[in-house]
C-alpha cells in the first residue's frame, strides 16, 4: 500500500505533529509506504493554491491520501478539497482530531484577507469568523461527504461528527490514540502524593481551577494537605503564554503564592520530549482541568481528546480530568475519574479522595498500563491498515456512481 500523508510533522512542535510522526512510523512497520508531500511546502492558503499544488503532482501511484485534520489548519483541508475534484483520484481519508467539525476556521476569501492584516483588531477578526461560519460548515460537510473514510479517536467524537457532518456511520472508524511502548515503572512512595499538570501552559486549560482546588484542600484537610505536591509542567509559547494579557506564567505563580501553596508547587517549563516519560512516572497521577472554549461553543461542540492523556496512559498513570471535550470517555475504563468542568469544589473533592484513599492510584495505574498495551502503536498501525483497506474498497465501488460534486 502506498499512502500520502498530509500533516504537520516534527520539527514543528505541536501535539498533531508528534501524533503524525508516531502514526507514520507505525504504518512503516506495518509495511505501508508513506509519502509526505506537504513537508517543506509553504502553507496552502486558498483552494486555488491547493488546486495548483495538486495539479503539479502525479497521484496515480498513490492508493490512499490521508490527512490529519484539526487545530484550525488550512493546508491539509484544502489539499483534500482539491484532490476530491480530480476525476480519477486515490481513496481519501482523514483523522479528525477536533470533532464535531473538520476544521472550524473559515476558508473563504474574506477571512483570508482579514486574517492576513495585522492592523485588524482581534474582535473584528472574530466577528468575521462567526459571520463566515455557515459557509465554513457547508465546506466541511461537502468534504466530509467526499471522504471515503474518516477516523476519530473516541466514540464521543465519532457520534458528534456523524451527526454534525451528516455522515453514514459505516464511513467512520474509531481508533484510539496510539500508545508508545515504554518501560513501566511502579508508582513512587505515597508520601507525598505527587500530582502533575502536563500540557501547554496557556489560558483555557483550567490551571487556575487546579491551583484554587489545591488551596481548598489545604484549608479543608489540613492533616492531609502537606502530603500532596503539584508539578505544573509543559510547553510555553510567546503567543499564548506572554501575549497581550501579560505573562501568564507569572500570573499563575502569583495565584500559587496567594493560596499559600508555594512550598507545594513545582514548575517544569518547556520539557524536552525525551524527558516526558521520566517526568510523568515520578508522579502518581495527572490532573487535566480543561474547560471547553466559550468562543468555540458558538460554532459547535469540540469533542477532541488529549495528547497529554495519551502520555499518561503510555506511562501507566491514571488521571483526574474535567468532563470537557472527550476526557470523560478516556478515563472511563478504570484509569481515572472525571468531574464537572469549572467546578473547583468538585476537583478539590477528587484530590481529597486520593489523599484519603491513595490505593485508588494503584488501581488507576494498573488499568492505564493495560490500556497502553492494548493501544500500542504497533497494533494501532495495524488497525489503520484495516481502515485504509476498507477505505480503498469503498472508493473503488464509488468510482462509477459519484455525483458531480464528488468527482
Amino acid at each position: 500500500m502506498r499512502l500520502a500523508l498530509l500533516s504537520p510533522l516534527p520539527p514543528e512542535r505541536t501535539e498533531m505533529a508528534d501524533y503524525a510522526a508516531h502514526f507514520r512510523s507505525s504504518l512503516n512497520q506495518a509495511g505501508v509506504d508513506v509519502l509526505t508531500p506537504l513537508s517543506g511546502q509553504r502553507s496552502l492558503d486558498s483552494l486555488a493554491a491547493a488546486r495548483g499544488w495538486v495539479a503539479e503532482r502525479d497521484w496515480r501511484g498513490v492508493d490512499v491520501v490521508h490527512a490529519e485534520l484539526g487545530g484550525g489548519r488550512h493546508s491539509e483541508f484544502l489539499a483534500l478539497c482539491a484532490l476530491a475534484e480530480l476525476p480519477a483520484r486515490p481513496a481519501l481519508s482523514a483523522t479528525v482530531h477536533d470533532p464535531e467539525r473538520l476544521i472550524w476556521a473559515p476558508v473563504n476569501r474574506v477571512w483570508a484577507m482579514v486574517n492576513g492584516l495585522s492592523a485588524v483588531p482581534r474582535p473584528a477578526k472574530q466577528a468575521v469568523a462567526l459571520l463566515s461560519d455557515p459557509v465554513t460548515l457547508m465546506a466541511e460537510r461537502r468534504l466530509a461527504r467526499q471522504l471515503d473514510g474518516v477516523v476519530t479517536l473516541t466514540q464521543t467524537g465519532a457520534g458528534r461528527l456523524i451527526k454534525r457532518m451528516k455522515l453514514q456511520t459505516d464511513r467512520v472508524s474509531v481508533i484510539a490514540h496510539g500508545s508508545l511502548s515504554l518501560p513501566l515503572r511502579p508508582l513512587p512512595a505515597m508520601e507525598p502524593i505527587r500530582l502533575l499538570y502536563f500540557g501547554f501552559i496557556c489560558n483555557g486549560k483550567g490551571i487556575e481551577d487546579l491551583i484554587d482546588a489545591l488551596g481548598r484542600v489545604r484549608i479543608q484537610l489540613p492533616d492531609h494537605a502537606a502530603n500532596v505536591r503539584l508539578t505544573i509542567a509543559g510547553g510555553t509559547s510567546p503567543e499564548s503564554t506572554f501575549g497581550r494579557q501579560g505573562n501568564y506564567v507569572a500570573q499563575l505563580r502569583s495565584r500559587v503564592e496567594s493560596r499559600n501553596l508555594s512550598s507545594q508547587v513545582d514548575w517544569e517549563l518547556d520539557v524536552d520530549e525525551r524527558d516526558i516519560p521520566e517526568l510523568i512516572q515520578r508522579h502518581h497521577a495527572m490532573v487535566l482541568p480543561s474547560r471547553d472554549s466559550r468562543k468555540l461553543a458558538l460554532l459547535g461542540q469540540m469533542r477532541s481528546t488529549s495528547g497529554a492523556l495519551a502520555w499518561a496512559t503510555a506511562c501507566g498513570r491514571g488521571a483526574i480530568t474535567s468532563d470537557a471535550r472527550a476526557f470523560a470517555e478516556e478515563i472511563s475504563q478504570g484509569n481515572g475519574v472525571a468531574y464537572r468542568q469549572g467546578d473547583v469544589a468538585a476537583l478539590a473533592s477528587q484530590i481529597e479522595s486520593v489523599l484519603v484513599k491513595p490505593e485508588v492510584l494503584q488501581q488507576w495505574s494498573k488499568r492505564a498500563s493495560a490500556l497502553a498495551h492494548e493501544r500500542d502503536w504497533g497494533m494501532t498501525g495495524q488497525r489503520f491498515v484495516g481502515h485504509f483497506q476498507r477505505t480503498m474498497a469503498r472508493a473503488s465501488s464509488a468510482k462509477g456512481d459519484r455525483t458531480p460534486d464528488q468527482a
